[in-house]
C-alpha cells in the first residue's frame, strides 16, 4: 500500500499557477511567505501555508493578525477548499498511471494499491523514486511510503523517514512517532499525551485492556490496523475496469489520426481478453496521460456489446472529433490506455448470405456514430414510468441499447384510457375557475384569456401526491373531465381539499381531448 502525503497541496498549487509547473526544481523566486487563511469561530485564522512560512514559525490554526505581526510583508490569501479538492483529484488521476486502485485520502494525501503493479516499475523503491521525482518536476512536493498496511504507510508518509518498510519491520518503524500517526481523534490523542503515553511504542508496551477501557477500542483498532493485524478496506475513488490494455510511448503523441489508430492496437488487445471471458464491451474509456501531469478521460458508449477492434476505434473517432476543442494535447501524450468499465455477455451470432450477422446491426452502428458525436441523451424513446402522476407517468428515456430500440414501444399496444386525454400537459397550466364548494364540478373557467362555459361535467377522479418525492404536505388533486357549451372537452383539476388541506383550491389545465 502507497500512501502519498502533500503537505503544501494548496500552496503548490498556486505556486504552479504564478510560476509554473517546474517552479520547485528551478526554486522558489524571491517572494513573501503565502499562507492561506478561513474564518474559524468567528475569527481568521491560518489553515495552510507553505514551507516559507513554516520556517519563520507561523502555526496551523494561529490567528492571521498575529501571523502578519510576525511577518509584515505576508502573502495572505483566502482558502478555497474546491479548488484544493478539484487538484487533489487531478493528482488522483495522475496517478492512475501506476494502479487504477487509487482512493483520496481526506485532503491531503492518497492511498495507492500497488500489489502487482510494483515490479512494472522495477521494484517499490523504484517505483517510489518514480512518483516522488515526477511530482518534483510537476511543482508538487510529496512524501511517500509503501508497506503492507495502509495505516503504517499513512503513519511513516507523515511523521516518518522510511520509503519501503518490509512486513517485520512495522513495530520498529511505528515505536518512536507520535500517537497522532495512529489517525486518532484529536481528543483521544490528547487525552494519551496528557498521561505520557506519547509515542506509538508507550502504546505496544502498555496492556491492551487498561488502554481499551480508558481510551475505547478504536484505539486498538487504529494500532492493529497500522501494525498489519487488521484489514482495512480502501474504497477506489473510480470503478476498477474489468478489462485494458496501455502504451508507453517513447515519444509524446499529438496526432489524433495517430491517437485513433493506436486505440485500434489497444482494442485488439482487450479484444483476446474479452473473447477468452466471452464477453463485449458497452463502455469504453481511453485515458490520455499529458507530459505535462494533466489525464483527459473521453468516454464512449456502444448500443450492443462490442469486442471488434475497428468499430472501437471508430466510437473514438467520433468521440475525438467531438470533444476536439477541448482535447489540448499541448507536448503531447505519453500513456494511452483503453478500459472497458462495462461489459456485457456477448454470444457468437452466425452471418447469413449477405454476410450481416444481424439486422440490428446497422442500426447500432447508426446509434453508437450519433451518440458518438452528440453525446450519449441526443437519442430519445418513449418510454412509461412508475408513477400514478398523469405528467411523470410517461416521457421519453435516451436510447442507448439497439434492444430497446428493436423491440415494441412501451407504449405499442396499450389502450389510452377513455378518461384520459390525447394530449396531456408536461405542466399542468393554471386557470381560474368557478365551482361548488366543496367538491363540485367547476361551471366555468378562464384559460389562456379566453372564458368557457361548461355544459356538462364529469368527476371527481382523486389522485393523491406521491409524498416519498413530493413531501406529505403536497395537496391531493380532483380531476373533473368537462365539456364547454361549444362540445370542446378538457381535463382539469382541483388541487387542495377545501377546509383539510388549504382554504382556497387552485384550478389547473391539465389536457385537452380534442
Amino acid at each position: 500500500m502507497l500512501s502519498i502525503h502533500f503537505p503544501h497541496l494548496p500552496a503548490d498549487r498556486v505556486a504552479r499557477s504564478r510560476w509554473g509547473a517546474s517552479w520547485l526544481s528551478r526554486g522558489r523566486p524571491d517572494h513573501p511567505p503565502v499562507v492561506f487563511v478561513a474564518k474559524i469561530d468567528n475569527a481568521m485564522r491560518l489553515v495552510a501555508l507553505d514551507t516559507l512560512a513554516e520556517r519563520i514559525g507561523l502555526k496551523r490554526g494561529q490567528g492571521a493578525a498575529e501571523a502578519r505581526a510576525m511577518c509584515p510583508s505576508l502573502d495572505v490569501i483566502a482558502a478555497d477548499p474546491s479548488a484544493d479538492q478539484a487538484f487533489l483529484e487531478a493528482l488522483a488521476d495522475w496517478c492512475d498511471r501506476y494502479t487504477p486502485l487509487v482512493a483520496l485520502d481526506g485532503t491531503d494525501g492518497l492511498f495507492l494499491d500497488i500489489t502487482g503493479c510494483a515490479h512494472l516499475h522495477g521494484g517499490e523503491k523504484a517505483l517510489v523514486s518514480d512518483v516522488l521525482s515526477r511530482l518534483f518536476s510537476l511543482g508538487v512536493e510529496a512524501r511517500a511510503t509503501v508497506s503492507s498496511s495502509a495505516g503504517l504507510s499513512w503513519a511513516a508518509a507523515r511523521y516518518g523517514k522510511v520509503a519501503v518498510i518490509a512486513p517485520d519491520d512495522a513495530d520498529w518503524v511505528l515505536a518512536p512517532l507520535p500517537v497522532t500517526a495512529l489517525r486518532l481523534p484529536a481528543e483521544t490523542a490528547a487525552a494519551l499525551e496528557r498521561v505520557g503515553l506519547k509515542e506509538v511504542g508507550d502504546l505496544l508496551e502498555a496492556p491492551r485492556a487498561p488502554l481499551a477501557r480508558r481510551f475505547g477500542s478504536f484505539l486498538l483498532l487504529r494500532l492493529d490496523q497500522a501494525r498489519g493485524l487488521e484489514d482495512e478496506p480502501l474504497s477506489p475513488r473510480l470503478p476498477v475496469p474489468s478489462f485494458s490494455s496501455e502504451r508507453r510511448l517513447a515519444e509524446p503523441l499529438q496526432d489524433e489520426e495517430y491517437i485513433v489508430e493506436l486505440t485500434r492496437h489497444l482494442a485488439k488487445d482487450v479484444r483476446s481478453s474479452l473473447e477468452r471471458h466471452g464477453e463485449g464491451g458497452r463502455l469504453f474509456e481511453l485515458l490520455l496521460f499529458r507530459v505535462d501531469g494533466r489525464v483527459f478521460r473521453v468516454r464512449a458508449h456502444a448500443a450492443v456489446p462490442l469486442n471488434d477492434a475497428d468499430r472501437i476505434a471508430a466510437l473514438f473517432r467520433e468521440r475525438l472529433q467531438a470533444v476536439h476543442d477541448d482535447l489540448d494535447a499541448g507536448y503531447g501524450f505519453e500513456i494511452l490506455r483503453l478500459a472497458v468499465i462495462r461489459s456485457e455477455r456477448l454470444d457468437p451470432a452466425q452471418e447469413d448470405f449477405s454476410g450481416v450477422a444481424d439486422e440490428s446491426q446497422p442500426l447500432a452502428a447508426f446509434i453508437d456514430k450519433v451518440a458518438a458525436r452528440f453525446g450519449p441523451d441526443c437519442l430519445m424513446q418513449a418510454a412509461l414510468f412508475e408513477s400514478h402522476l398523469p405528467e411523470r407517468a410517461g416521457g421519453f428515456a435516451p436510447l442507448r441499447d439497439v434492444a430497446a430500440a428493436m423491440r415494441p414501444s412501451a407504449l405499442e399496444g396499450k389502450a389510452i384510457p377513455e378518461n384520459r386525454p390525447l394530449r396531456i400537459f408536461a405542466h399542468p397550466e393554471r386557470v381560474e375557475a368557478t365551482a361548488e364548494v366543496p367538491e363540485g364540478a367547476p361551471r366555468s373557467f378562464n384559460w389562456r384569456k379566453t372564458h368557457y362555459r361548461v355544459a356538462r361535467a364529469e368527476g371527481p377522479e382523486r389522485i393523491a401526491a406521491e409524498w416519498w418525492i413530493d413531501g406529505e404536505a403536497h395537496p391531493t388533486r380532483d380531476y373533473f373531465r368537462v365539456e364547454d357549451q361549444e362540445g370542446r372537452r378538457f381535463w382539469l383539476f382541483r388541487e387542495g381539499l377545501y377546509g383539510r388541506e388549504v382554504s382556497t383550491a387552485r384550478w389547473f389545465m391539465h389536457g385537452v381531448f380534442a
